[in-house]
């Protein structure tokens, strides 16, 4: 490939799409070259609304991107139920595989998506963008620091926004046969990522949904809660719902620190993003007050965070295209680990709220 751009392909126009084709354009080593729809005036209308290029091809259907041979990576807006055809065919046409969250219905499904990349040689992620972040990084260098946060032992998220009824009437995201795990896999993925990033990753023993969710008169979550356990004693908890105010929170608190955002997901700007901690805090004289004091840190970034995961991603596919690499499989495996909490939980739900230990 040399010094030419990782060619991207499109396959549906979702609103989400509309993102990462901006995030394509703005990324130093990535060019969209195709958007495939249903039919080509739907590919159109996409191409004009978001004032494509017309050197980018438009097809009227998403296989004829898959057959493209100039197209390095497919990215797959569609929903969840479509995900493992679509991602199976993708990678057997050896394109790399950019995946929509949730990534899959189960990880029974799931597992015949990473299958199909690794014995086809093509690179997996998710589109958790906020994982792209610097902010991230940061964030994960004061949950290492012993001294300051020392040892883990609780993690709070919190993600909710407040639909319309339009929205509960026709989104695909309450749609049983569109995306049946309806706000746990829409929004509730980023809770279950936010606390497997501040436990390094290490699954839960055990997950319980708890009692009195909203659920859809078609059975679709509307919004709920959970817990998660681990064996040394952890615990976590996640909050999700299509039905309350916008929330975007994480608390994560340790035997010396606390790290505390409130914009986890999608910062309040994109140029710059924030992060609280404390370390060995207490109260003052009266305890009319707290010292230290927490510690604020603002970490600016060149591009918004859709944009580092594009280019973190062309940098992989360029390395196995170049120099013969092996596919990055860090960034399956945190796909894997999240859909397999993501499974209990729902498993806990429809168990009427038992205790559900999380596979493997």
């Amino acid at each position: 490939m040399g010094d030419r751009m990782v060619r991207f392909g499109i396959i549906g126009a979702a609103g989400i799409a509309r993102k990462i084709c901006r995030a394509i354009g703005l990324a130093p080593n990535a060019t969209l070259s195709a958007i495939g729809s249903r039919s080509k005036e739907k590919a159109l209308k996409f191409a004009s609304d978001n004032g494509l290029s017309r050197e980018v091809k438009i097809y009227g259907c998403y296989e004829a991107v898959l057959d493209d041979p100039a197209i390095d990576v497919v990215y797959i807006p569609l929903p969840t139920s479509l995900h493992l055809h679509w991602a199976v065919l993708a990678a057997r046409n050896k394109k790399h595989v950019l995946l929509e969250k949730p990534v899959a219905l189960n990880v029974a499904d799931l597992d015949k998506i990473l299958e199909a990349c690794e014995s086809n040689g093509v690179q997996f992620m998710d589109g958790t963008m906020w994982m792209h972040h610097p902010r991230t990084a940061k964030m994960k260098e004061f949950l290492s620091d012993q001294h300051n946060f020392g040892q883990l032992k609780s993690v709070h998220s919190a993600s909710c926004y407040k639909v319309d009824s339009n929205f509960l009437a026709n989104d695909i995201r309450v749609k049983p046969d569109l995306d049946g795990l309806g706000v746990l896999g829409d929004i509730g993925w980023y809770c279950i990522r936010s606390i497997l990033f501040a436990a390094d990753f290490e699954l839960p023993k055990k997950v319980m949904t708890l009692p009195n969710p909203v659920l859809s008169e078609s059975g679709v979550v509307l919004s709920c809660g959970c817990s998660l356990f681990w064996d040394d004693g952890k615990v976590a908890t996640f909050y999700s719902s299509f039905l309350t105010n916008l929330c975007e929170n994480m608390t994560a608190i340790g035997t010396n620190g606390t790290l505390h955002l409130t914009d986890f997901i999608i910062p309040y700007i994109e140029k710059e993003a924030c992060f609280y901690t404390d370390s060995k805090s207490w109260f003052i004289d009266l305890m009319t007050g707290w010292e230290p004091l927490p510690e604020k840190h603002n970490v600016p970034t060149d591009l918004p965070q859709e944009v580092h995961m594009v280019r973190e991603f062309s940098n992989l596919v360029k390395e196995i295209k170049e120099n013969g690499s092996k596919p990055e499989k860090k960034w399956p495996t945190i796909s894997r680990k999240t859909q397999l909490v993501l499974d209990a939980a729902k498993a806990s739900l429809d168990q009427g709220f038992k205790v559900v230990e999380v596979g493997q």
